[in-house]
């Protein structure tokens, strides 16, 4: 079967100049509401992954992401949000993007063009088979992206990808591809629009189970959070005062002293 890019075909609205913004909004919201039922569509497949990603970093493996323009900059995003909501260190879940932090913020040129420097980067990083590299391009066909996929496939790591488009070149070098079909974007080829919300969403399951099946939730409450600001730490005091029935300055004495909710409460039980 030949490969299209259904996240380059025409968009279904034309036009777009002479619409109000309402009709603009409207269109825009009629297009979005399409993307969570394509993730839904592919659930299966991410359960896959992230069952095969936990064994792995339970004996220490890593994911790393990997992406260019919108799609890396969701990695960087995703993996920068680890450490502040489940308390992990940021060597947990690595974001790389093509071109580096400075594309974070503006185009570098050419840097999703080169097949090789990813791979390099990872050797940085000391990868090894307990890792989990996942490729996100809309397009399915970033060779920074498929290079990285390919070498770290040939030595025996995990690899996922996410893509918007069916049996694309990243796809065929992934153990797992999770191919979420949103269909054409608003504006003809802008995936930061609808594959880049899918992105997000995807994104947010993969790293969210995992966390929870490595205990860094109790309940539904983010117990390992890191107390950054005072409303998180106000978060923290509340946790605490619900779950051992204490006052609340006596609540938050405990939380500061010993940094999380959970060591807090397990040094209140251990008394």
């Amino acid at each position: 079967m030949a490969f299209e890019k259904i996240s380059e075909q025409e968009s279904l609205y034309n036009g777009l100049e002479n619409k109000s913004v309402r009709e603009i909004l409207e269109e825009i919201n009629r297009e979005d509401q399409k993307v969570a039922l394509a993730v839904q569509k592919i659930i299966p497949h991410i359960e896959e992954l992230v069952e095969k990603i936990v064994p792995r970093m339970k004996r220490g493996g890593r994911i790393f992401y990997l992406g260019a323009g919108t799609s890396g900059r969701l990695g960087v995003l995703d993996a920068s949000e680890i450490p502040p909501t489940f308390g992990m260190p940021p060597t947990m879940i690595i974001g790389l993007i093509a071109g580096g932090d400075k594309a974070l913020r503006s185009p570098v040129e050419n840097a999703e063009d080169d097949l090789e420097h990813s791979w390099q980067e990872l050797m940085e990083h000391q990868i090894n088979k307990k890792d989990t590299v996942i490729g996100i391009a809309a397009s399915g066909t970033t060779p920074y992206v498929i290079g990285a996929l390919h070498e770290a496939r040939k030595h025996g790591i995990l690899t996922g990808c996410i893509t918007s488009n069916p049996n694309s070149p990243m796809a065929a070098e992934a153990d797992i591809a999770l191919e979420m079909i949103v269909g054409p974007e608003y504006v003809t080829g802008s995936s930061r629009m609808k594959s880049g919300t899918g992105q997000k969403m995807i994104l947010n399951m993969i790293s969210t189970s995992v966390m929870i099946q490595l205990g860094r939730i109790k309940g539904n409450k983010m117990v390992n959070m890191q107390l950054s600001n005072q409303k998180l730490i106000d978060r923290g005091t509340r946790m605490i005062v619900e779950e051992l029935d204490l006052s609340y300055d006596r609540a938050k004495s405990l939380l500061l002293l010993h940094g999380s909710v959970k060591k807090a409460i397990e040094a209140y039980r251990g008394e």
